[in-house]
């Protein structure tokens, strides 16, 4: 980590704002200085005001009072097109692409080049997008619309977006919870060349060994008021949470003990040509079995086959024993499965509808009758719900959208718990979410396991997996190439198994039942096929779990 470059004047300031919306202030006296030349974090957990503080930087709010400074001099942004204008540019936590455009056309929507009479200049815009789709490193074609696009390759075309603003001041909320370790660094290699152009970089991001690789000073929040803004040369993780969360974070992973039962979910042989093939798992009662892999491997395709989001090709998945209609997440659900999806914005809440309307989606049937929904039964489970998950919010009339990113997670999960469901399908649960709430979303899933709930858990936050999990199945370009027990899992073997190194030959062992399936059987050092259980095994938790988040596979 190089030394801080804030001297001189700063590029881009906020002295004592305030900012309140109705009842909620979101702001209370929150100073900042971006320096040129200088990444500068900012932390605080979801609702400490981070997402307020980045928009009123970036013109979507104005202050209700203090000052917006530019250069030393006060500012007032009517609205996001002034803070362009002047070299401000923001990468924000979810992408907002327009789907139905191409990826050219979405960088450089509304200010494409043009030739004579006004035509716009097609192969212009395209060689434009070339050009910085080479500088991240990243081969993504010009033409290809952002339909269908990965979240990863979304972030990815934002940073492009962003960088052909050649702006002053670059402001990135979470734009790494998508990518993988090799493009992260490629992220960051762009962002120190931009720091060595002179550009001020705001960076926020709830992966702390990121904030400590990538920036020089970091402004802490807490509860919408400013705690401290220091240079993080001196600092710990330890030292930082602290100032986050205003306590200590003693367990990051706090697994509990459960009893393994009986198998809730048995897939068998699932396929689904050119995605994924012959995946074979079970997951039991009581487990929590992480599902790994380098991006791109299938993981997520794999559970929207399971859930019957997507129909296989073949193969069969059963809950309980009972085999589950393909293509059919109806079935799915009758049938006891639920599906926390990656992407909460667009697969998990609607967002235009209320907190407690969101809750009750999966629940409309036992919520009314002849097809009228009673409100006050509504309320009374999102209510409840909230309480358990100790959500934070103004009314649960607000529309969800208003929420932070963890309490957005919070209400997607309330969602599905609420259908008292068997098996319990996760993807990327803590993605973009600060480090107090994930170890609250952690100690959940802990807690349903103990419970008897049987948990299928995507993640590709390395940390995560091993610390939550029972079992570790890693899949390899569509293939589940290993299935290691929680006693035997280090990142060296899982990512060992994700890069294609190992096979069930040569390391954890291939998983599958072999009397099922005919796949060769999985096993570990120990030679055992699954997990006995014990989950008092080694993994990362105690009181230095909140240092040891952020590897993603």
């Amino acid at each position: 980590m190089s030394q801080p470059a804030s001297t001189g004047v700063p590029v881009l300031a906020l002295e004592g704002v305030n900012k309140s919306f109705g009842a909620v202030r979101a702001l209370r006296d929150v100073s900042l200085q971006l320096f040129a030349g200088e990444a500068h974090a900012l932390a605080g957990e979801n609702g400490a005001g981070k997402s307020t503080l980045i928009k009123t930087l970036a013109g979507v709010h104005r202050p209700d009072s203090g000052r917006v400074l530019l250069d030393g001099e006060p500012v007032v942004f009517h609205g996001p097109a002034d803070a362009r204008d002047v070299g401000i540019a923001v990468i924000y936590q979810e992408p907002t692409l327009f789907p139905d455009l191409s990826i050219a056309e979405n960088i450089f929507m509304g200010r494409q080049p043009r030739r004579a009479l006004g035509r716009i200049d097609h192969k212009a815009v395209r060689s434009s997008t070339a050009a910085l789709m080479a500088r991240l490193g990243d081969d993504l074609d010009p033409d290809r619309p952002a339909r269908g696009l990965s979240i990863a390759d979304q972030q990815i075309v934002e940073i492009a977006k962003a960088l052909s603003f050649d702006a002053r001041v670059l402001i990135m909320d979470e734009p790494t919870a998508a990518l993988t370790g090799s493009e992260t660094a490629r992220l960051f290699s762009v962002v120190t060349a931009l720091r060595a152009e002179g550009a001020a970089v705001l960076f926020i991001s709830h992966r702390l060994e990121e904030i400590f690789e990538l920036c020089q000073r970091v402004t802490t929040l807490r509860d919408g008021r400013w705690v401290a803004s220091e240079p993080l040369a001196g600092l710990t993780q330890d030292d930082l949470v602290r100032r986050m969360v205003g306590r200590e974070l003693t367990e990051l992973y706090p697994k509990q003990d459960s009893r393994v039962g009986e198998t809730a979910l048995s897939v068998r042989r699932l396929t689904r040509e050119g995605v994924f093939r012959d995946v074979s798992f079970e997951v039991r009662r009581g487990e929590i079995v992480a599902l790994a892999g380098l991006v791109g491997a299938g993981r997520t395709e794999v559970a929207q086959a399971v859930f019957g989001v997507d129909r296989a090709d073949a193969g069969e998945v059963r809950v309980d024993g009972t085999v589950l209609r393909p293509g059919s997440p109806t079935a799915a659900m009758d049938a006891g499965l639920a599906l926390v999806p990656e992407d909460r914005r667009q697969r998990g809440l609607v967002m235009e509808m209320s907190i407690e309307r969101n809750i009750g989606l999966t629940g409309l049937d036992r919520l009314g009758r002849a097809g009228l929904v009673k409100r006050a039964l509504e309320r009374g489970r999102a209510a409840d719900w909230a309480v358990r998950l100790q959500l934070k919010y103004g009314s649960l009339a607000d529309h969800v959208g208003v929420l932070s990113g963890g309490n957005q997670q919070k209400v997607v999960l309330a969602k599905w718990l609420a259908t008292e469901p068997t098996v319990l399908i996760v993807d990327e649960p803590t993605r973009g979410i600060d480090v107090g709430t994930k170890a609250e979303v952690h100690r959940l899933l802990s807690a349903l396991a103990a419970d008897g709930l049987a948990v299928l858990m995507i993640s590709s936050d390395l940390p995560e997996v091993l610390g939550m999990a029972d079992r570790v199945l890693v899949m390899h370009e569509g293939r589940l190439v290993a299935e290691i027990p929680r006693a035997e899992a280090t990142e060296e073997s899982v990512m060992a198994a994700a890069t294609g190194l190992t096979n069930g030959a040569d390391g954890a062992g291939v998983a599958g039942e072999a009397a099922a399936t005919g796949l060769p059987r999985a096993t570990g050092a120990s030679g055992h096929p699954h997990a006995t259980g014990d989950t008092g095994a080694t993994g990362p938790t105690g009181a230095n779990g909140a240092t040891a988040e952020g590897t993603r596979t």
